[in-house]
């Protein structure tokens, strides 16, 4: 019988682009006076203002479509705005390319047969719901003295380091190695790809295959058209660099200015209607977090992305006066704990009071991310009354007068699952990490093992015909479709049948609950708390400081 030759192909290692960009803010990229600030402020000049002209500007580089060229139908559309053209930069056949155009470019997707088959391969020492406990895992494995990277295919993933690990047999090694200690849910994810995307630009009738472009105008705008029919329509300042990622496919990235960039975020992440002590306190808490976390996307080179995974980004669609205005009185401001950037997590919803670190995600907590009662007047004491106690919890949670987001739909909820819901998301989760038990077929019971003091689910228990298995915190909510947080108890339903039916979840809060609450920072503003008072009350212990040379990242 003969056999095909196959061609080992390492997919190409991230370069070590982020450590230069955080070497580059060792220095003072703001040179400005708090008077200068205020002046900027009484003059209502907003993110993209006059201001920008004396104020050095960190450029971000945001990932705005994150996995282009994986389908046949993959394809975008990029425009100049009105009396304006588009300057495409690239290199092809050898050669450097330079195109101006007034019109639309359009960027389509062939599957393009390769000669021989060629194997894709990395080692996946672990899968992830969120990037916070995949970079604690990491970090465990660095002390060990493995060579790690964080990648996100579509859930995160900690992967043995591609160019250290570089051939089928250092892989194989250590997975066995890696196995015999106890961590079988290692593998090696081996692709066999018999076509590879082939992206071709499509300019004034001309066809174009380069894998790297750059794009820009003279006015720093593009237009960016996505989806199917081109439906989904967004403005983005700055440049666009399109550019090859970790998972054979393609990024369109953003290069855009950080002031610019909470232009794109912060009337999506709270409103343009909130108050605005809120939307400042947004403001300041958006621009810390994306600084703190430029090493995000090290491995697809860029650092951010336009998600829930990072902070939503919408380019300029849809930022308005009163987010700008917010934007432009704490430009340059970030919180800071001992001199440091926090980690300026924040949530829809918390359910009444917020969570440790540690109650959602592996890792050490951070001292200002502790659970706070939300409400103006604490009338509950967690020292006296733990969540972790469940009776305790449940009196809590049927709670509604006198929070701060007691009038909001999502601080109160529940919802009814039949089993065989729960079954197909839970297997479809167990799958996805390569976890025991992901072929069980019933499910006898659950039930909640332990909680934390501020009364988020740490462990929930399993039972099924294949034995018991235990979901740990952000586990919780990425295995079943019903909850939108940890914050909630479970009670089984009949239906007046003898059989187990399914399970209502009942519970509180939107997300995570660690950190700042929207709604509730918008309740609070309304009583006429300040930013500061705002921030202080979620982040006890930090400080609001202008971004300079001596805050370390």
């Amino acid at each position: 019988m003969q056999h095909k030759q196959h061609t080992i192909k390492q997919l190409p290692p991230a370069k070590n682009t982020v450590g230069k960009k955080l070497a580059k803010i060792k220095y003072p990229f703001y040179r400005f006076s708090y008077t200068v600030v205020m002046t900027f402020c009484l003059l209502g000049l907003t993110g993209a203002s006059a201001s920008e002209d004396k104020v050095k500007d960190l450029e971000l580089e945001v990932g705005i479509v994150q996995r282009f060229g994986g389908k046949a139908t993959d394809k975008l559309q990029l425009e100049p705005t009105t009396g304006d053209r588009l300057k495409l930069e690239f290199q092809e056949g050898g050669k450097e390319q330079i195109i101006f155009t007034q019109n639309p470019v359009k960027l389509e997707t062939v599957m393009q047969a390769v000669p021989q088959p060629e194997i894709a391969e990395v080692l996946v020492l672990g899968t992830y719901s969120t990037y916070e406990t995949a970079e604690d895992s990491a970090n465990q494995w660095r002390k060990q003295g493995l060579k790690v990277e964080i990648a996100q295919p579509h859930r995160w993933q900690v992967w043995a380091k591609r160019d250290v690990y570089d051939t089928h047999l250092l892989r194989r090694l250590l997975l066995q190695s890696v196995q015999a200690q106890g961590h079988k849910t290692a593998y090696v994810d081996t692709q066999v790809l018999s076509q590879v995307p082939r992206v071709s630009w499509v300019v004034d009738g001309n066809r174009y295959s380069p894998k790297n472009v750059e794009v820009s105008t003279i006015k720093n705008l593009i237009r960016v058209k996505k989806g199917e029919k081109l439906d989904k329509n967004r403005v983005y300042a700055g440049r666009i660099d399109f550019q090859p990622n970790a998972y054979g496919t393609y990024t369109l990235v953003n290069q855009v200015p950080l002031e610019t960039y909470l232009r794109g975020v912060v009337p999506h992440e709270i409103g343009t209607t909130a108050p605005k002590a809120s939307l400042e306190a947004q403001a300041i808490l958006a621009r810390t977090y994306a600084l703190r976390n430029l090493h995000r996307f090290a491995v697809d080179n860029y650092q951010l992305c336009a998600t829930t995974h990072c902070q939503v980004y919408y380019g300029l669609s849809g930022s308005h006066p009163r987010t700008d205005q917010a934007i432009a009185a704490t430009r340059g401001q970030v919180l800071t704990y001992n001199n440091q950037l926090a980690d300026a997590l924040y949530s829809s919803t918390t359910g009444g009071v917020t969570a440790y670190f540690s109650d959602v995600w592996n890792g050490e907590d951070r001292p200002y991310l502790r659970p706070v009662v939300d409400k103006p007047h604490n009338s509950w004491d967690l020292s006296k009354q733990s969540l972790a106690d469940e009776k305790n919890f449940r009196e809590f949670i049927n709670l509604r007068q006198g929070f701060n987001e007691s009038t909001w739909n999502v601080f109160r909820w529940s919802k009814e699952t039949p089993l065989n819901e729960i079954i197909e998301h839970l297997q479809k989760f167990l799958r996805a990490k390569n976890r025991p038990y992901a072929n069980f077929q019933t499910i006898e019971s659950m039930a909640i093992t332990k909680r934390s003091p501020s009364g988020r689910i740490l462990e929930l228990a399993v039972k099924t015909e294949l034995g018991i298995f235990t979901l740990q915190k952000d586990e919780v909510r990425s295995a079943f479709a019903a909850p939108t947080s940890t914050f909630f108890y479970i009670e089984p339903l009949n239906k007046g049948k003898s059989e187990l039916w399914g399970f209502a979840f009942i519970g509180g809060g939107l997300g995570h609950g660690v950190g700042l609450s929207q709604t509730g920072a918008q309740n609070l503003a309304k009583l006429g708390w300040s930013t500061d008072r705002i921030l202080q009350f979620y982040y006890p212990g930090t400080q609001i400081k202008l971004l300079n040379e001596e805050i370390k990242f």
